[in-house]
């Protein structure tokens, strides 16, 4: 076990390297983190409406939220897509314990890139804004909120990302990421929804992601952490628990034959 789970890593860091070090990927990991750094520059004077919270400090941190959702879910299913329509997965497949190395891998690599989302945006953003908590009960808190909520995030990506055979097709995870994220009160207070939409929103992870960056970052922020580690680690340990099995059900359909269709059909669609 131990050997696979170096494997894992390794394959994770080989592909973080790859991608940190692609240009066309950088602009990519840059583009909103830079764009949210502008409208930063623009609102840091205001405050939000009836409370002394700096609005520039509040709309970080939200963001912050929203972009390791979208990293945490989206990515991961898309990064599945892509592997599956290139023939990785198929690859993986044939190879002993590959399913278990290939998930692995991809935590290692979205993992990776969720710490740097992190750090591009908080570095510059905490220079431009006021009203930041950094004081050692933030860093206590980041240190086990972060990886609960990768753990929790990531496998229902790659769970979402098995019903879709294309990494286009799976673009459309996006729509429904971003409606779930509009309820969760990461953008605005959550206490305005009706008390059934507030209900709904926090059975998923993305309201205790945004709740507990809040209470870390912001001051005067309820603090619930038992609530948010409890419910992120239900997340956790079903996402762990199904993915591995649902994505080796998912490759034993892959052959060489559906490869190659994929890709004759993505040749046709760029032709």
């Amino acid at each position: 076990m131990r050997r696979l789970i170096g494997a894992g890593v390794r394959r994770g860091v080989i592909e973080l390297r790859q991608t940190v070090t692609n240009v066309a990927d950088v602009i990519g990991y840059l583009f909103a983190p830079v764009m949210l750094i502008g409208w930063l520059q623009v609102i840091k004077g205001d405050e939000v409406p009836g409370s002394t919270v700096s609005l520039g400090a509040y709309s970080l941190v939200s963001s912050l939220a929203l972009l390791l959702v979208i990293s945490g879910v989206t990515s991961t299913a898309q990064y599945l897509t892509m592997d599956r329509e290139d023939g990785t997965l198929l690859r993986a497949k044939a190879t002993p314990n590959g399913m278990i190395g290939y998930l692995i891998g991809k935590i290692v690599l979205v993992a990776g890139v969720m710490v740097l989302t992190c750090v591009v945006t908080l570095l510059p953003g905490s220079f431009l804004v006021e009203g930041l908590r950094f004081d050692g009960g933030t860093w206590l808190t980041l240190l086990w909120l972060l990886p609960l909520s990768m753990l929790a995030l990531m496998p229902a990506g790659a769970i979402l990302g098995s019903f879709f055979e294309t990494a286009r097709g799976a673009a459309i995870l996006m729509l429904p990421v971003l409606g779930l994220t509009a309820i969760s009160g990461i953008f605005y207070a959550h206490s305005v929804q009706p008390g059934w939409l507030q209900g709904v929103s926090q059975v998923f992870p993305m309201y205790w992601l945004g709740s507990g960056l809040r209470s870390a970052f912001l001051p005067g922020e309820p603090e619930r952490q038992l609530a948010t580690a409890g419910v992120l680690a239900i997340w956790a340990v079903l996402g762990l628990g199904l993915a591995p099995r649902i994505l080796r059900r998912m490759a034993r359909r892959e052959s060489g034959s559906l490869v190659a269709a994929r890709r004759e059909r993505a040749m046709s669609r760029t032709i």
